[in-house]
């Protein structure tokens, strides 16, 4: 079972709503996925809620509960388990990002998203954790787009892959949807396709890592 923490210490990043598209592209592709909201809001178990489906399943955790919330779900087959953490630097993301196998940092390209980022890039190189920015809510092109990855560039990894501002993730989310099953052939159910799939691919990278230097 691997483990991925959406972490950011700036509201309105988009990190709840990435986060669910992501258990769900994950749901889709075959991987028996839970969802973690440990966030006081509780924004991605409203969204569960609005579900008809129970797939991926989510569960409502406390910071005192996290710990045996991943051992259930190691015991009930779970293949994956995504955590939602608040918006804000608290003991409860870092213990969020300790347990994670990868972290995936959202990230509007304002100048203020940009200034609240040191701080998650700072705890997640304390606990020695893997990750990757994500660009959110972004023009589908300009130069604030690319300035904004040659400034993270300095401080990590930049996924690729960049979820352009549509109001399709706003709807979908109203509804308890993905947008992969709010709208299959659109450009959103596209990006986040091509996210699950670059993610995937990072995740199996660090696994064959971790063999081979066992081995």
């Amino acid at each position: 079972m691997r483990t991925i923490t959406f972490v950011t210490q700036k509201g309105g990043s988009g990190k709840t709503t990435l986060a669910t598209n992501c258990a769900v592209a994950a749901e889709r592709s075959g991987l028996k996925t839970l969802l973690l909201d440990l966030d006081p809001q509780g924004t991605a178990e409203a969204w569960y809620q609005d579900r008809e489906s129970e797939t991926p399943r989510l569960a409502r955790v406390s910071g005192a509960e996290l710990i045996k919330a991943i051992s259930h779900a190691e015991q009930n087959g779970f293949d994956l388990v995504i955590i939602d953490t608040p918006g804000r630097d608290e003991p409860l993301t870092a213990s969020a990002i300790r347990i994670a196998d990868f972290c995936i940092v959202p990230c509007r390209p304002t100048p203020a998203d940009m200034k609240a980022t040191p701080p998650t890039v700072a705890t997640i190189t304390r606990l020695s954790k893997p990750a990757a920015f994500v660009l959110t809510q972004a023009p589908p092109r300009g130069e604030r787009l690319r300035e904004a990855e040659v400034g993270l560039s300095m401080l990590g990894i930049v996924c690729p892959v960049r979820i352009v501002s549509r109001n399709v993730y706003q709807d979908a989310h109203g509804l308890g949807l993905g947008v992969q099953e709010f709208d299959p052939d659109g450009k959103a159910a596209e990006e986040i396709n091509a996210l699950w799939q670059w993610i995937k691919r990072k995740m199996e990278k660090l696994t064959h890592d971790q063999k081979t230097h066992v081995a």
